[in-house]
């Protein structure tokens, strides 16, 4: 292969249909669409249409990031974040406007927000709360903290990995464009994860941000009630539903982007995606299956405890673990006495004990 056309291969290729400047189109007007929904009150059947375009783009994002078969597969994911960030925060400044101007944030925020609610406003705020010191203590903060160490091991690792990619270079063991290629994988993979690092401090600063601003559309929204000459209940009811529907909207959002990026940093690499990974390393074993079915079996006759979900899940778990037994190949036993080993044109039939013994006395001479 020529200079040429290694060099050619270590860049992508150009787009001839001109995909690659219609993205740069859209994302210039999405950017200005985001201004536009910041400044520019919008009508409540837009908003929903955008409120559902936002919850849209996060479930994509967690499903491309599950296909990935290793984290630089999907390298632009901290650009992406950010950007999905700032229009979950122009999306929140819109809806606050509605509420205080209006009283209503559209369909998908009432929906949200009475579905939460239910017939107890008590209720819907305790669920709420959990909700949220879920998003806050457990998913962001475990998120960031995975992006930071693995952003620090890779930073430390990069001297000794270009150390052996120099080594193996003067050996003769790769040529120049394999060790250029190496070079510039290692790059990129300290690229990526440094700014996964510094992605993670959107994701925590989102979580904080719709946090006040539930608070702010609550307050505001029931001091803005009384002096429409609504009744103190009305008008707390009314916002608190709008409150809690608003913050849901934005916050789900947010925990399926933070779940996104913490499985993206964990993401080993491998020629999988992660289900196909997951399924295979934990049915590997069929022994934790019979031991679990059988725990789940004792569980079922504690009494007390009721019968049929954990005994249809200890039978679903010894089901699963005699498949598996049947399907597993003897890799430990020796072969049968009626099993022939496999003969090979041109290799007499010695046997492995005779090849043994005349290759020790092969070593003794010397």
């Amino acid at each position: 292969m020529s200079k040429a056309g290694t060099l050619s291969d270590l860049s992508p290729a150009p787009l001839e249909n001109g995909l690659g400047q219609r993205s740069e189109f859209v994302l210039s007007v999405a950017l200005l669409g985001v201004l536009v929904v910041l400044l520019v009150p919008l009508p409540p059947p837009l908003l929903d249409l955008l409120l559902a375009l936002n919850l849209g783009l996060t479930i994509l994002l967690l499903l491309v990031t599950l296909s990935a078969t290793k984290a630089l597969d999907f390298s632009v994911f901290p650009s992406l974040l950010l950007l999905l960030t700032l229009f979950r925060l122009a999306l929140n400044v819109a809806t606050t406007r509605l509420i205080l101007l209006k009283g209503s944030a559209g369909h998908i925020v009432s929906a949200f927000g009475n579905f939460v609610v239910g017939g107890s406003l008590v209720v819907g705020l305790v669920i709420f709360l959990i909700l949220i010191i879920i998003q806050f203590v457990v998913i962001t903060k475990g998120a960031g903290r995975i992006s930071e160490v693995a952003a620090r091991f890779t930073l430390d690792a990069l001297p000794g990995k270009q150390v052996a990619i120099d080594a193996e270079l003067n050996s003769g063991a790769i040529d120049e464009a394999e060790a250029r290629r190496r070079r510039q994988q290692l790059l990129r993979e300290a690229e990526f994860y440094g700014a996964m690092d510094g992605a993670s401090k959107f994701v925590r600063g989102d979580a904080i941000a719709g946090l006040i601003i539930t608070a702010v559309n609550l307050v505001g929204g029931f001091v803005v009630g009384l002096t429409r000459n609504m009744g103190f209940a009305q008008s707390f009811r009314t916002y608190s539903i709008l409150s809690i529907g608003d913050g849901l909207v934005s916050q789900i959002p947010a925990l399926i982007v933070a779940t996104a990026s913490g499985m993206l940093v964990t993401k080993a690499t491998t020629q999988t995606s992660l289900g196909v990974e997951i399924g295979a390393q934990v049915t590997m074993n069929p022994r934790p299956l019979i031991i679990g079915a059988l725990i789940l079996f004792v569980l079922a006759l504690v009494p007390g405890l009721p019968l049929l979900p954990f005994a249809v899940l200890a039978g679903l778990l010894y089901y699963s673990a005699n498949r598996l037994s049947g399907r597993r190949p003897s890799l430990g036993g020796s072969p049968s006495r009626g099993t022939a080993l496999p003969r090979f044109e041109g290799v007499p039939a010695t046997p492995v004990a005779e090849l043994y013994l005349a290759d020790l006395s092969q070593t003794n001479r010397f």
